[in-house]
């Protein structure tokens, strides 16, 4: 199960306010390339497709297609807001290797 912590979820409300998007979900992909394999996307959408993987968490819905789920199956998506960087990270105990930046990862 892929899960979402209190912070990203306090995080994507308050962009889908800024975006006007209330009803977007946040989709989350994996995608080839990267320093290390593989790295992360994650955008809002409007659309949901029938084989994509639907979390839900205090009223925030993520999407996550059934060729991107396995790979990151297990994981937490989390959002840091302090002194070493800003932005959504995604825990995942799938990968096996991860890049120095920490963008991409081997799995």
């Amino acid at each position: 199960m892929f899960s979402v912590s209190t912070k990203a979820v306090e995080e994507i409300k308050k962009l889908l306010v800024e975006e006007n998007t209330p009803e977007s979900v946040l989709r989350v992909r994996v995608v080839p390339g990267g320093c290390s394999g593989f790295s992360y996307e994650m955008g809002f959408d409007d659309e949901i497709d029938k084989s994509d993987e639907i979390i839900e968490a205090d009223g925030v819905r993520v999407a996550i297609d059934e060729l991107s789920y396995p790979y990151i199956e297990g994981g937490v998506l989390d959002y840091n807001n302090g002194l070493n960087g800003t932005g959504f990270s995604i825990s995942n105990p799938n990968a096996t290797g991860t890049c120095g930046c920490g963008t991409s990862f081997t799995a």
